[in-house]
């Protein structure tokens, strides 16, 4: 866990061990996979790329890949941001491996999410309609920043935001092209079903669970980094280091569908930029706060960001094992903090 409070480090500390084979303390240098925490990143590049004036927001899915089906001539870069493209889960698109045991599932990368797409006649709703979470708009932003600036994501994401905010250990995973120092392995508490009648939550065994078919996806998901790392990211973000203020807007505005208001799943509201969930939080205290926020969410790992820009405040929770809730923990340190004075 890592508090950021005025631009000072009030709290870091490790919890627990990297892995059970080599029982490696966790520590601010330990690197975790980010899962969905990765998003903002994604969005970073695209908008570093408009920055430099090689594409705009409101370029089409088409104008850089002329092959892509006639559906994606009115998906554009803002829509995959903001997920609002309708673009199909490239999950529910591995139907071939629907019976496959995950292990011997062949990992799918970015270009492999692009050509599922391909495949597809048309998106689940008009771009712009709704909003639907949508990892594989992520995974076609990563080919678009391949195909725009001539680099491989990982290359483009070390040299134009690793490399300068002296991110040193901070990486897109690439198994046999990079390693991943001081890394963590992911967990999950596996229930055990035995003979002897005793309950299932009675008999449960650790599983290292680090990697699944879809762990060598970059763009919804892919990067490694620590809190000695994140510190150097949440710096650079509050000052404005790579963006402007100006150029930072577009990703802190809420999307507007035009069917009405942006909604999950589960039908809750939802306020969404480009790579930020900006849902404000009301603390305990019932005040209500700005916020920008994003969680990560895969096999072995749960992350979260919590930013409350006007106090200052920034809480990162990075774990290798999947039965605690990272934002729920983050929000009760933030109450610790929010409404009190230096």
């Amino acid at each position: 866990m890592l508090v950021v409070r005025e631009g000072r480090d009030v709290f870091h500390r490790g919890y627990g061990v990297t892995d059970l084979r080599t029982l490696r303390p966790i520590d601010a240098k330990t690197n975790f996979r980010l899962a969905s925490f990765t998003k903002q990143f994604t969005a970073a590049c695209i908008m570093l790329l408009v920055h430099d004036g090689k594409l705009h927001y409101d370029d089409h899915l088409t104008d850089f890949f002329p092959e892509f089906p006639a559906y994606g001539r009115a998906i554009t870069v803002r829509n995959l941001l903001n997920h609002t493209s309708g673009l199909e889960d490239y999950e529910d698109l591995m139907k071939q491996y629907a019976d496959t045991p995950p292990e011997k599932v062949p990992q799918i990368l970015d270009a492999g999410v692009l050509k599922l797409l391909e495949q597809q006649s048309s998106g689940k709703f008009p771009p712009g309609s709704k909003w639907e979470y949508s990892n594989s708009g992520y995974a076609v932003l990563a080919m678009i920043v391949e195909k725009v600036s001539g680099r491989s994501f990982g290359e483009f994401l070390r040299e134009r935001i690793f490399v300068p905010l002296k991110m040193k250990n901070t990486v897109a995973y690439e198994k046999g092209k990079n390693e991943v120092q001081h890394r963590a392995y992911g967990h999950s508490l596996l229930g055990q079903h035995g003979q002897d009648g005793q309950n299932e939550k009675d008999k449960v065994a650790w599983r290292e669970t680090d990697q699944s078919p879809t762990s060598a996806v970059l763009g919804d998901g892919g990067i490694y980094s620590s809190l000695d790392d994140l510190a150097k990211w949440d710096r650079a973000l509050r000052e404005h280091t790579l963006l402007s203020a100006a150029e930072m807007q577009p990703a802190l505005t809420p999307v507007q569908p035009t069917d009405g208001p942006a909604k999950s799943s589960e039908g809750r509201s939802v306020s969404y930029g480009f790579g930020w969930v900006l849902d404000p939080y009301q603390d305990r205290q019932n005040q209500v706060h700005r916020r920008m926020s994003h969680n990560g969410d895969t096999i072995g790992f749960q992350t979260t960001i919590q930013r409350f820009p006007d106090e200052k405040l920034t809480i990162i929770v990075l774990a290798n094992r999947v039965d605690i809730n990272p934002e729920e923990l983050a929000l009760k340190v933030a109450d610790l903090y929010l409404g009190t004075k230096l």
